[in-house]
């Protein structure tokens, strides 16, 4: 990742932003302790996650990163929002800017935290006056690739999800997109950054291109993995090769995980009923719940609401589209960077990938909107261990220390608790409707 130094340093004179980042990188080194460095809502402070960006290396050419096929990188930027440094050195500032946010504490690096893989690393997110949502944070590194934002694929884009949190009661708390600008517009700095960016003042959407500008250089594909596929095969270990082999075979990981060069961070960017919701939700009544509530008001704000505040959270694609096909339906999330952006689905309800690993391998939750291609797997043990190796190779190199101190620490948890391994549906040894008929209580 970076040379970082030991211990809790403190240089003579230093600013405190400088002493945040010595001790984020103390922490990143070796785990000790960084209270000084902790921001609200549990996040790094913000001049720290600024100062970890700086030490990640050579910035992407914001006109045509070398990473992105250019054919593609036309297709994904708008016309409207064409990357140039300004565009980019404004979106940054706005990422870590807590003005956004109603009560001054919430930034969009609160919970897409540079610290953590861009992510928050809890089950739902934390928002304004400690308000928790009911979905889980998907990092925003590499989310240029995603032809729909957010786990239900409700914004087309990264301008129009960039601005929902700004608004939503849970995150950000503003009243609307005219009083998050005004918080920012009086800033004589912010003035002349979006004059030079956009020709403008200050304005809401605005914010929502320059953020989005900002994150289409949040390019981490560099890895172990990349390194093994062009042609190194001593990049990763005799046991993640296996479990790339079980990846594209047994394990059937690659029918929804595309993953090679012309779609490299291992999405379909489809949406699916895994089952995760079924465990603690009756599908068939948050529908008719959900409808009624769409009758009322079905705007991308109200939408957005709903999924971030109610029950209605759990029907996932179904609340955009109102299909029946899509109920409890989300989108495959990329694999990219994936050991580190734990917890896991739509509800961070998977602790580690080897409970992902359980709950694909038994076949998921039975329930009347199961994805077809959702059956039990067979995979033994070893298995499972080989596709979770493979899959701690997908993390980028600068994250390489924080990756093997989580896979250690997913593997201690997977030694002592699997509470989704089920061996019996795994192997077909026994039905889901089974627990139904002889009355088990357990489905």
């Amino acid at each position: 990742m970076m040379a970082m130094p030991t211990g809790n340093e403190r240089r003579p004179g230093a600013s405190r932003g400088a002493r945040r980042a010595l001790a984020l990188v103390a922490l990143l080194a070796g785990g000790v302790d960084a209270a000084d460095t902790k921001a609200p809502h549990g996040a790094l402070a913000m001049d720290a996650q600024q100062a970890l960006i700086d030490a990640m290396g050579p910035k992407a050419d914001p006109a045509l990163p070398a990473a992105i096929d250019p054919v593609v990188w036309k297709s994904i930027v708008p016309a409207d929002n064409q990357m140039n440094a300004d565009r980019v050195a404004l979106g940054r500032k706005l990422y870590f800017d807590v003005r956004l946010s109603a009560d001054g504490t919430v930034a969009c690096a609160t919970c897409h935290d540079v610290s953590r893989g861009f992510t928050d690393q809890r089950p739902v997110s934390e928002g304004i006056k400690d308000q928790l949502g009911r979905r889980n944070a998907p990092t925003t590194l590499n989310a240029l690739l995603m032809q729909t934002m957010f786990l239900d694929g409700r914004a087309p884009s990264l301008e129009e999800q960039a601005k929902l949190p700004i608004v939503n009661p849970i995150e950000m708390g503003m009243k609307d997109g005219a009083q998050a600008a005004a918080a920012i517009a009086g800033d004589a700095e912010y003035q002349q950054l979006f004059q030079k960016a956009y020709g403008r003042a200050p304005n809401y959407e605005d914010i929502g291109r320059a953020l989005a500008a900002f994150e289409r250089t949040l390019i981490f594909m560099d890895t172990p993995f990349d390194d093994f596929v062009r042609g190194n095969p001593d990049a990763v270990s005799a046991e993640a090769r296996r479990g790339w082999e079980l990846f594209n075979g047994q394990a059937r990981c690659v029918s929804c995980h595309w993953l090679n060069p012309s779609n490299p961070i291992g999405s379909d960017n489809r949406f699916h009923n895994i089952g995760v919701a079924a465990r603690h939700q009756d599908f068939e009544q948050l529908a008719k719940k959900a409808l009624t509530a769409l009758q009322q008001d079905d705007s991308a704000q109200a939408v957005d609401e709903l999924a971030l505040g109610s029950d209605l959270s759990e029907l996932g694609r179904f609340m955009v589209t109102r299909n029946r096909s899509d109920i409890g339906a989300f989108k495959t999330s990329q694999l990219r960077n994936v050991g580190i952006t734990q917890p896991y689905m739509h509800d961070g309800s998977l602790q580690t990938l080897w409970d992902v690993m359980d709950h694909y391998n038994k076949g998921g939750e039975a329930n009347p909107f199961l994805d077809g291609g959702i059956e039990p797997l067979a995979l033994s043990e070893a298995d499972v261990d080989a596709v979770v190796a493979f899959m701690f190779t997908l993390t980028d190199k600068r994250f390489a220390e924080q990756n093997q101190r989580e896979l250690a620490r997913q593997r201690g948890l997977a030694q002592t608790q699997r509470p989704f391994r089920d061996n019996a549906l795994a192997n077909r040894q026994q039905f889901p409707f089974e627990a139904r008929v002889l009355g088990t209580g357990k489905e």
